[in-house]
């Protein structure tokens, strides 16, 4: 009963389910209304986040009984199914949106490398100046985003036929064998003989320990991580329709769409690292960060390719324009970012420069 008054919003996310299961037809009906298309919206986007987080929160503590690296893999697995199952639901609702899946990656890429990161090195610095972690592993998680970002979203852009085509099929198969081949390797080695890399010389702080050990047993919380996956699964759907009606109908960027998936995607995980590198856990925050943008490019690009080809609902990788600058630049800054074992307050603030950028040139492009 004191572990079940602790999930107080486990009656909500599923009484909205209950409701949106009974009356879909109903509710979601009359999004011509700017009141109700705002309430529909916030609605079924505060339950959905409500719940990745606390399908995060359960993670992490699958994570503290597994240990790292094991643990953190558990966790961006967990955000990686949500993001993938997210982005298949308002792709395949409605009119056929192709820009869709690379709205979201980018903008997961974006709000993770830029946000996310800049957030995390700026507070950590301001409360403990400088922090360390292992170079070898974030130097490992570069080696794959580098090139598979290139590859499945740069590459695109300079096809043969441009940015408004799609790969033909035997790009699209090479592209999503090579992610997975190379993702399947990392994983193996990363828990394996690479295991070291992701593993901070610096013991955790004693609250942390003292947290880990009053926690949740492993059962526990796998059984609660996957209660909080269902209204994901199921409200994400629903959310679909007024997402499609605003970008749809009234117009509104295409960009935002994939933004507001981003943010249910990332906005769990980051939160986490964040408060991860306030307590001077800077490798965990790292582990967090880069695995996620890592599981975004390796995981989710393959899985969209195979949906779309199975349900004939062509996508466009490529990116465009300034998209294609921002998405370079981020590489860069977090390779000279990662270049070194000790982060301090600045580099922080260059990557929420560039997060800056990104948001302000959805709205003025």
């Amino acid at each position: 009963m004191e572990i079940l008054r602790g999930e107080r919003f486990l009656p909500v996310s599923l009484v909205t389910c209950a409701i949106f299961l009974i009356a879909p037809e109903v509710l979601l009906s009359g999004m011509e209304s700017p009141g109700r298309l705002i309430v529909m919206f916030t609605w079924l986007f505060v339950v959905i986040l409500g719940s990745a987080i606390a399908v995060v929160r359960h993670a992490e503590h699958l994570a503290h009984h597994l240990g790292e690296p094991r643990g953190t893999l558990i966790l961006t697995l967990a955000v990686t199914s949500i993001e993938i199952m997210s982005i298949a639901a308002v792709m395949l609702h409605g009119a056929n949106n192709p820009t869709l899946a690379r709205d979201t990656l980018f903008s997961v890429t974006m709000i993770v490398l830029n946000g996310m990161v800049g957030l995390a090195l700026m507070l950590g610095g301001l409360k403990h100046r400088e922090q360390t972690y292992n170079l070898q592993g974030a130097n490992a998680y570069l080696g794959l985003i580098i090139p598979l970002g290139v590859l499945g979203m740069v590459m695109p852009t300079f096809a043969r036929d441009g940015i408004d085509s799609h790969l033909r099929l035997s790009h699209q198969l090479f592209l999503a064998l090579s992610a997975i081949v190379l993702y399947a390797t990392f994983l193996f080695l990363q828990t394996r003989s690479l295991r070291g890399y992701f593993i901070s010389n610096e013991p955790a702080p004693h609250e942390e320990r003292l947290e880990r050990s009053a926690g949740k047993g492993p059962r526990v919380a796998a059984l609660f991580l996957i209660a909080y996956m269902v209204p994901v699964v199921f409200l994400v759907d629903k959310l679909a329709v007024p997402i499609d009606y605003v970008v749809e109908t009234m117009g509104a960027p295409a960009l935002l769409g994939g933004l507001a998936m981003a943010v249910l995607v990332a906005m769990p995980e980051g939160m986490g690292a964040i408060r991860a590198a306030n307590r001077n856990e800077l490798q965990r925050s790292v582990n967090v960060l880069l695995g996620s943008v890592l599981s975004t490019i390796g995981l989710t690009i393959p899985a969209i390719l195979v949906i779309s080809r199975m349900t004939n609902h062509p996508v466009t990788l490529g990116l465009e324009d300034t998209d294609v600058i921002l998405f370079v630049l981020t590489l860069i800054l977090s390779i000279v970012t990662f270049s070194s074992p000790r982060t301090h307050l600045l580099q922080g603030a260059v990557h929420l420069l560039v997060f800056g950028w990104f948001v302000f040139l959805i709205f003025a492009p």
